[in-house]
């Protein structure tokens, strides 16, 4: 790899970056990667698991799926959601690690 497309590649890289962790910064697509984490699950039970309504749950579905984090396959009438890649999994148990031992030293972020 040349020095210039190795720095293409490397650029690529951090927009991807960026577009996940934008995808990561809600509350509510956080907790549908913590479920999904777990197993499939349809969109009916994540719908009745956040307690949100299922136009707002495909809008974050939308944008986890645009992320290349999540994907959904039919099976009849339902519609399952899973993660693309086990790495997502440990990314946020990772992240959620970082900010544990931040709380745990007194550490919180300022809003």
């Amino acid at each position: 790899m040349t020095k210039g497309s190795k720095a293409d590649a490397e650029a690529l890289v951090f927009e991807m970056q960026v577009r996940i962790c934008k995808a990561f910064a809600n509350p509510v697509r956080l907790k549908m990667l913590e479920l999904i984490s777990k197993r499939d699950y349809t969109v009916s039970e994540m719908q009745s698991e956040l307690e949100i309504s299922l136009p707002n749950v495909s809008q974050h579905l939308a944008i986890l799926k645009a992320a290349g984090v999540v994907s959904t396959r039919r099976n009849g009438k339902q519609t399952y959601c899973f993660l693309t890649m086990p790495e997502v999994k440990h990314a946020c148990q990772m992240l959620r690690d970082v900010l544990r031992a931040q709380v745990r030293k007194g550490r919180r972020l300022v809003a």
